[in-house]
């Protein structure tokens, strides 16, 4: 079976792209995306996204699997890539044009700007121990600097799900952080039942952060937009960060409001088509 595939990137978080309007189950399985994703032996990306029908209201269903063969309940910078996409299918270039795309962490709004930029409207986050899910602290309650045990050490981590579960850590130094040795580890921790996406952030001012990211069934990746979105989420909470931050991650920069008025999570930033091709599948 012959698959055309277009590939983009979210400051370098890199997905493939297949259409899959003709049908609601993916096209491929796991296993096959799994191969796709393989750098050496495949196309090379972070994960592959399809297009599926709309399901309600939506224009467009949004399933994900991870290098790994995980499926995520939904992907920041993946989501920005799909706008792209799907904008190409209709052949829709102009600014302002609002998708309504359905995922496993529910409806989800991306906004074509200028260029390749895409703003976001990443909802309310979720911020109950149940809700990320952990058994940190009590189910109704809060995570906020809680002490953690990761590789003999004690972390002070803050949890946030923007529909998909993130612990946020505020170190001195970013880069000083062994993410190969340790990511895995927070990932993998009992506390956490669902597994989780692990940010390391530094903080240069209260309106610019620097964060790493051990993303959950990828690994080390350059950017993650839901993990950027939590982080400032993280950084108000503890009074770490402004609203309206910015944050530095190894491949870009992604601009990122927490809004008082509403609650909800902006993230703004690029989506850039790389190229297209067909992959036969075995």
């Amino acid at each position: 079976m012959k698959i055309n595939f277009t590939k983009y990137h979210g400051l370098g978080n890199d997905f493939i792209l297949i259409d899959n309007r003709h049908d609601d189950t993916p096209c491929l399985t796991s296993e096959q995306a799994i191969k796709l994703c393989d750098r050496h032996f495949g196309i090379g990306a972070d994960g592959v996204i399809f297009a599926l029908p709309p399901q309600g209201d939506s224009n467009y269903t949004m399933r994900i699997y991870n290098s790994d063969g995980s499926e995520p309940e939904m992907c920041g910078n993946g989501i920005r890539c799909l706008a792209r996409f799907v904008a190409e299918l209709d052949g829709k270039t102009e600014s302002n044009e609002v998708y309504k795309i359905h995922t496993l962490a529910g409806m989800i709004r991306p906004q074509l700007q200028d260029g390749d930029k895409v703003t976001v409207n990443m909802g309310e986050p979720y911020l109950l121990a149940e809700e990320i899910p952990t058994t940190l602290g009590s189910a109704q309650e809060k995570v906020i600097n809680q002490s953690l045990t990761v590789a003999e050490q004690t972390w002070q981590v803050t949890c946030v799900s923007m529909g998909n579960p993130h612990c946020i850590t505020f170190v001195d130094h970013a880069d000083a952080i062994d993410l190969e040795k340790i990511g895995s580890q927070f990932e993998n921790h009992s506390v956490f039942p669902k597994r989780i996406n692990t940010e390391f952030i530094e903080v240069v001012r209260r309106d610019y952060i620097k964060m790493r990211v051990w993303e959950r069934g990828a690994g080390i990746t350059l950017a993650c937009g839901t993990g950027a979105c939590a982080s400032v989420v993280a950084g108000v909470l503890t009074n770490n960060c402004d609203r309206a931050s910015t944050v530095e991650l190894p491949g870009g920069c992604l601009e990122i409001e927490w809004s008082e008025s509403d609650n909800h999570v902006y993230m703004t930033g690029p989506a850039t088509k790389v190229f297209t091709g067909v992959y036969e599948t075995q």
